[in-house]
């Protein structure tokens, strides 16, 4: 008995292992080989003027504003502008302005930009950070394009305000916020210039997958859980929307043709920092690039009195601003810290039509449900039995003999191992976020995982051996006539909750907790 268990669990781990690997798209990035040269570690911006402004020459004047929208709705906003004295007070051109395009997620004015929005206004650039309007913003639906128009009448604000030169306003753009701007750069040829910060350029799609590739290789997570990448991140979501993920921001790009200034920091392991240069370069005339030691998505860097903007990042983008246009090609082209993109970020291959979301959902559900229904009736069908029969003195049904014990450490253990997939990749993707590593959870959770998966794979070889022993008899009788339908019942429960564990395990095959190298 024990050698026949042996082998027959083997032999479904095996057929587990076998289906998770044929099931779904495999997971191989492609190693970057030809890296970035960089002429100088120093990220001083070339043909910048002597006497342009720096940050903290000029005191600043805040505004909350209120910006007009399309179709009358209208949204906050706060407005810095340069105290200029003597001088710089005299009448003359007008001075450069900026708008700021938020990143990802919600962004009120004042909270957003407010390092950065200051020191340049200190510089001598007026700014002006809109509130990000929301109402047609959310996780499952975004449109980069309408998007642009929105933040368009930011743009038209600001060239009104005394003191800006209509014809030198451009646009800081943060993360998400570069998949807008170089559309309102295309829309508003009068646009000047446009910086962007911390620029994914590859498509959302593609720039989710490479942040999540990235993160788990600094948490140092088992190889088989990259499997899940291109399931999770290529699959359709259950409900429909993100149909934003597969936007391609580089035709906009290559059709603009005003300077840009983007830059990156070596510490942020969300965006291809390389990749995202070489097409910025290939795409657009007139880039210049920088690359901040240490810096993060925001281009903070870490001090002992918290985050702050890198040192010298404000007097870079007011050197670039205030020294257009003979800054938008002076050399180096390319400097700062030497950044280290391991991986290409690339098109993630499409789960089959099974793993789609509202496929993987529906399967999961229906599982759970029967192994809900499948107690209930074979507990529902032996107690009425019993009841009836001590009525009738007519005998009642009862699960099998040696069936009972193998069925429930099934159902526990697929839904069990199943709570615990869900359980560990939350753990670690927030050990990933916060960039830390724990190898009690991210190892030995991922071993407690697979252990409660083969719990459940033992279970069923027991019942398939005890099975066979009975020659396939489910129930056994309290006397010679049994109620046929209690029979019925008690047969309907045990399969019920066979085929929901069987539908868990599956799943759990396709998600990669039975790899064994397969």
């Amino acid at each position: 008995m024990f050698f026949r268990t042996v082998a027959t669990s083997a032999a479904i781990l095996v057929a587990l292992a076998v289906t998770g690997a044929v099931a779904g798209p495999a997971w191989e990035p492609e190693p970057v080989t030809n890296h970035l040269d960089l002429s100088t570690t120093s990220t001083a911006i070339g043909g910048a003027s002597p006497d342009a402004g720096q940050p903290g020459d000029h005191e600043v004047r805040e505004t909350p504003v209120t910006i007009p929208l399309a179709d009358g709705l209208e949204v906050g906003g706060l407005l810095r502008e340069p105290v200029l004295t003597g001088q710089d007070a005299d009448d003359g051109p007008g001075r450069p302005g900026i708008v700021f395009v938020h990143g990802a997620g919600t962004g009120k004015a004042a909270d957003a930009f407010t390092l950065a929005a200051t020191a340049l206004a200190s510089a001598g650039i007026t700014t002006l950070v809109p509130d990000k309007r929301l109402d047609n913003y959310s996780t499952r639906h975004r449109d980069y394009e309408a998007m642009a128009r929105d933040y368009a009448w930011s743009v038209r604000f600001l060239r009104d305000v005394p003191g800006v030169d209509p014809d030198s306003v451009g646009l800081y753009a943060e993360s998400e916020g570069a998949w807008v701007s170089p559309v309102m750069m295309v829309d508003d040829p009068r646009l000047a210039f446009q910086i962007l910060v911390s620029a994914p350029v590859v498509p959302p799609r593609q720039q989710a997958a490479y942040a999540v590739d990235n993160y788990l290789r600094n948490t140092d997570v088992p190889a088989g859980v990259f499997r899940a990448i291109p399931r999770a991140v290529g699959m359709k979501v259950p409900g429909g929307g993100f149909e934003y993920a597969d936007f391609d921001v580089r035709p906009w790009l290559r059709e603009q043709q005003d300077p840009i200034l983007a830059v990156f920091g070596t510490n942020d392991a969300s965006m291809p920092l390389e990749q995202g240069t070489r097409e910025l370069l290939e795409d657009a005339d007139d880039v210049t690039v920088r690359f901040y030691e240490r810096a993060n998505h925001g281009i903070n860097v870490e001090t002992p009195a918290g985050l702050v903007l890198h040192p010298d990042f404000a007097r870079d983008v007011a050197d670039w601003v205030l020294g257009l246009p003979a800054t938008a090609s002076a050399p180096p082209q390319v400097a700062g810290a030497q950044p280290e993109q391991l991986y290409l970020a690339a098109p993630v291959p499409q789960p089959h039509w099974y793993g789609d979301g509202d496929w993987l959902v529906g399967v999961v559900v229906t599982a759970s449900g029967l192994l809900v229904v499948g107690p209930l009736l074979v507990g529902g069908a032996v107690l009425t039995g019993r009841l009836a029969g001590r009525r009738s003195g007519r005998p009642g049904v009862r699960l099998g003999r040696g069936l009972r014990g193998p069925l429930t450490w099934l159902g526990a253990g697929s839904v069990a191992t199943l709570l615990g997939l869900g359980a560990y990749l939350g753990a670690v993707a927030r050990l990933a976020l916060d960039y830390e590593k724990n190898a009690w959870v991210v190892q030995g959770g991922w071993i407690a995982v697979r252990l409660l998966g083969i719990v459940a794979v033992v279970a069923a070889a027991l019942l398939v051996g005890r099975l066979r022993d009975r020659r396939m008899s489910l129930v056994d009788t309290e006397g010679p006539e049994p109620r046929r339908a209690a029979v019925a019942v008690v047969s309907t429960g045990f399969w019920a909750i066979v085929l929901g564990s069987a539908a868990l395990l599956v799943t759990l095959a396709y998600w990669g907790a039975y790899q064994l190298g397969i």
